[in-house]
């Protein structure tokens, strides 16, 4: 059918109640908020297949790591809330479409599976699942991404992949870009002018200027969450899409956005 969905989110388990202390919870209020606000904007979409880039999947040097196990799984144990779980659906039929035409078109990727009988998830997926997914119907499946060591331009044209595969799916398709931005604004004036520029240069639309940042300005900023965007921003690209922010802050020395676009059918 078509996109229908698309937003850039942090992913620290710290916004999660149950993980986050009270008093920590108080200090990211304006992310919770924004992500609940998300939260109902992808009910209102009625995505069938979400897919989602996490900087902290399996990433290669020199390809792009596509989920190909059917089954996900995951729990916040690592964060002392084993109770906490997470079970999906990968979109298998979307997934080997993707791998199939990148291998096309000349874009490095991998069909992942490890032989196990789930896929884990990290939590780069399950924070932001979180928020999204709950009260959905259970037929919402997911595509775990992984970005690359490779060129911005290859990260720019596997979105563009991705744009023309949900073009023609056979269900509504959303995107999803997980990360956070620099984890050094206590430590570094280069982490704060990172996040205010590109804060800046995603509300206004300017693309272009996303994609050649300096590589020494990303690099001093210490943030993980650039890549993910830059597929992002392929996805969107030649669409009619609006960005807004919904919020951002970063207490705790790590900067957390959410943004959603706006998307016309």
């Amino acid at each position: 059918m078509s996109l229908n969905f698309a937003s850039i989110v942090p992913h620290p388990p710290i916004i999660i109640p149950g993980i986050g202390a009270k008093e920590d919870l108080e200090k990211v209020s304006k992310t919770v908020i924004a992500m609940r606000k998300l939260a109902q904007k992808f009910k209102d979409a009625e995505i069938d297949t979400l897919v989602v880039i996490s900087p902290h999947s399996l990433i290669y040097p020199d390809r792009f790591n596509i989920c190909g196990m059917k089954k996900l799984f995951g729990t916040f144990a690592t964060f002392g809330a084993p109770d906490m779980m997470m079970e999906f659906n990968n979109d298998f039929d979307f997934a080997v479409e993707l791998d199939t035409a990148a291998k096309k078109s000349g874009v490095e990727t991998l069909l992942y599976n490890n032989d196990g009988e789930f896929f884990e998830l990290d939590h780069g997926l399950m924070v932001p699942l979180y928020y999204l997914t709950q009260n959905q119907e259970s037929s919402l499946k997911i595509v775990p991404l992984a970005y690359a060591g490779l060129p911005r331009a290859d990260h720019f044209a596997f979105g563009q992949l991705i744009r023309d595969i949900a073009k023609k799916y056979k269900g509504r398709v959303g995107i999803l870009a997980s990360g956070d931005l620099s984890h050094q604004l206590i430590q570094s004036g280069a982490g704060r002018d990172f996040d205010k520029k590109l804060v800046t240069d995603i509300e206004i639309g300017d693309v272009k200027t996303i994609l050649y940042y300096d590589e020494d300005f990303t690099e001093n900023a210490g943030e993980c969450g650039y890549r993910s965007i830059l597929i992002l921003l392929g996805v969107l690209d030649g669409s009619k899409a609006k960005p807004k922010i919904l919020s951002y802050e970063g207490p705790f020395g790590v900067g957390y956005l959410v943004a959603n676009y706006q998307l016309k059918e």
